[in-house]
């Protein structure tokens, strides 16, 4: 019976040892659905919270993309004036500053390459509005802004070179 009662304590040792480890795992088996539904409700509101003001960035951003592309226009049109004696007219618009225009008044020595690779575009792919001679300006380059309509508020405003700080 020695021997029995040896034995049956080392199984009694091994099953408390089993119990224990369940016991001490019970706490550790996972997460329940309402944290789960916490955690992803959190991380949904920094979500929303990071995308808000990276868009507001990126409308910023064009913003001052676009005031570049206007300033790098004004002085293919200072290049143009000084080879043509004369802005760009309306009618030729800023193609002028790509093609060499067929009316009007033309360039003599119009470089081979134009002034420009390409008519320029805002930063939201619209093309910029060209007068000359504008009202109280030898030239007005205007982007819409973002909804591409005249007028508007916020990063919806015209952009025009007139009102540019430098």
């Amino acid at each position: 019976m020695g021997r029995m009662t040896t034995w049956i304590e080392k199984k009694w040792q091994v099953i408390q040892e089993l119990r224990e480890r369940l016991l001490r795992s019970e706490g550790e088996r996972g997460m329940t659905l309402i944290e789960i539904m916490v955690v992803v409700a959190i991380i949904g509101s920094i979500a929303a919270l990071v995308t808000v003001n990276v868009l507001d960035y990126l409308d910023e951003s064009k913003v001052e993309t676009t005031k570049i592309e206007i300033k790098n226009v004004e002085g293919a049109l200072e290049q143009y004036k000084r080879k043509a004696g004369a802005y760009p007219t309306t009618e030729q618009g800023l193609g002028a500053l790509v093609e060499k225009p067929t009316a009007g008044k033309v360039p003599d020595n119009y470089p081979k390459g134009g002034f420009l690779k390409k008519v320029p575009k805002d930063a939201w792919g619209n093309d910029f509005t060209y007068v000359s001679p504008g009202a109280g300006h030898d030239y007005e380059i205007i982007s819409l802004g973002r909804d591409g309509v005249e007028g508007g508020d916020d990063y919806d405003a015209d952009i025009k070179n007139y009102e540019i700080t430098k």
